[in-house]
């Protein structure tokens, strides 16, 4: 489904009955990210996913996009949808919208989960950056699909689970290079470490142990900036830790929510 919020269109699904859930994505990835989280969440809450700005089946305008933008169309989602308030879970740029949003607009997020992200980058990471945008405006997104599943997905797993990979590879294929663009400028300006502790709901930091794109450090900067959060690390798992330890990423997730809930 499509709804026109904050001048762009936004692709988004609900699926289940119950307080809202809100589940927002990496860079490069789409709704679909959450298939297996919203299959089980759906059970107990009002599961929402949306396309960020730029992925999937939103608009995708060209320009540098902001972390502030981003957390402006999801307000503009929520309003649109009738939902004053919600549960919220990012990965990687999702959590930094998560986190840019929880202290743009107090009072929304009933709790918040915070899964492989930062919330601040050195500032030698803005190169890196700057030379993914250079080869992407110039190559398209193809040169990005194997670095970028090196980085998600340990290698054992790449050998175990192929068809998982692939569909994760699509994802990357298919992200509008305006999008991507706008998205690379927006994530390395990231920098609330000092500003975590404003935040007021229920907290979940959840990180890979083997995550190279934001390591556990990242994750543990996070955790230590909000008095009163959770820390889980889960073995085995890269950077899309919801995809290559579902069961473990789940259970940490759902224990948490449905606590955050009662």
């Amino acid at each position: 489904m499509k709804i026109k919020a904050n001048g762009i269109d936004i692709n988004y699904t609900v699926e289940g009955e119950g307080p809202w859930l809100t589940m927002s994505h990496s860079l490069a990835c789409n709704l679909h990210m959450w298939d297996e989280e919203a299959k089980r969440l759906s059970k107990r809450y009002k599961v929402l996913r949306y396309d960020t700005r730029g992925h999937g089946g939103s608009s995708a305008p060209a320009g540098a996009y902001t972390l502030e933008l981003l957390a402006d169309d999801l307000q503009a989602l929520l309003q649109a949808l009738g939902a004053k308030s919600t549960h919220f879970v990012g990965l990687s740029m999702g959590g930094m919208i998560g986190q840019t949003f929880a202290l743009k607009y107090p009072g929304v997020f009933k709790s918040l989960a915070l899964c492989d992200t930062s919330s601040r980058y050195p500032a030698e990471a803005a190169g890196t950056w700057a030379e993914r945008i250079k080869t992407v405006e110039a190559q398209g997104m193809e040169p990005m699909v194997e670095p970028t599943l090196a980085r998600w997905f340990t290698a054992s797993y790449r050998q175990q689970r192929p068809e998982v990979v692939e569909k994760v590879a699509a994802m990357i294929r298919s992200t509008p290079v305006p999008g991507f663009v706008g998205c690379c400028h927006a994530i390395p300006k990231i920098n609330l470490t000092a500003r975590l502790n404003e935040i007021r709901c229920p907290s979940l930091v959840i990180v890979g142990k083997d995550d190279p794109g934001t390591p556990v450090a990242m994750a543990e900067d996070i955790h230590r900036a909000m008095p009163g959060s959770k820390l889980v690390i889960i073995p085995s798992a890269a950077h899309l830790s919801n995809l290559e330890q579902p069961d473990a990423f789940n259970q940490a997730l759902g224990e948490f929510v449905d606590q955050a809930k009662s």
